[in-house]
């Protein structure tokens, strides 16, 4: 996985956790897609192998 992809998800997951954010919140707030953050945060073994 590239570094700068890596980095997000690390971040995503730090900001569910202390914010108890939805992936919706979540997703508006890195301005990226619920589905993108549903398959960072809730299946990182697929993306790290």
């Amino acid at each position: 996985m590239q570094d700068y992809i890596s980095d997000r998800v690390i971040r995503e997951g730090l900001y569910v956790i202390e914010t108890f954010s939805t992936v919706r919140a979540t997703a508006e707030y890195f301005k990226i897609s619920k589905s993108t953050v549903h398959i960072e945060v809730t299946l990182p073994n697929v993306l790290c192998g």
